[in-house]
């Protein structure tokens, strides 16, 4: 019995062992930053801003940095809040799915704003009318299912027509008469 523990455990092990050296472990293999993209501390002089300004591939004058509000943002540029969606789609980028260039810094909330998430891109008509044309159309139908709810409409139809002489004998009909003949038409 012993034995059989030893070996299981002995089995166990190797297997740890082996798929260690297989596949990485932990959320940080997939991580799309690398290290020398990660936030520094939050730039508190022009120096430092423009620093961290040349860090992200930016101008000085269109850098600017999440608040210091606690948050651990650091010195990460705050991105317009526009979805990827909105990219010109002929241009040719280095990564089209994304619709960005390689060394550009990428929006923090970037798997908010890919394109199959939200659509931030403005839309042709206001939202105020589309909300009264919807409104307008759910009022519509339920006005006409009232309408046809207080005045039914019916197709005209006639009697219901069955063979053998409209059911006669299994409607309870005497079998040694014979049934008067029904005619469904007219000529």
């Amino acid at each position: 019995m012993a034995a059989a523990s030893r070996a299981g455990a002995l089995g166990v092990r190797w297997l740890q062992r082996s798929a260690r050296s297989l596949v990485p472990l932990g959320a940080r293999t997939a991580f799309h930053m690398s290290k020398d993209m990660m936030p520094g501390p939050y730039p508190k002089t022009p120096a430092e801003r423009a620093a961290a300004a040349k860090k992200y591939n930016m101008r000085v004058e269109d850098y600017e940095p999440y608040p210091d509000d606690g948050m651990g943002y650091g010195d990460y540029p705050k991105l317009p809040d526009r979805s990827q969606q909105e990219r010109d789609p002929w241009y040719e980028w280095d990564h089209p799915d994304l619709r960005t260039n390689w060394g550009e810094p990428l929006h923090w909330d970037l798997d908010m704003y890919i394109r199959s998430r939200v659509d931030t891109t403005p839309t042709p008509v206001s939202w105020d009318i589309m909300y009264k044309q919807l409104f307008g159309f759910i009022a519509f139908m339920v006005f006409m299912f009232w309408i046809g709810d207080v005045f039914p409409s019916y197709q005209p139809v006639g009697p219901k027509q069955y063979p053998y002489n409209n059911l006669y004998l299994e409607r309870g009909g005497d079998p040694t008469k014979e049934p008067e003949p029904v005619i469904h038409y007219d000529i």
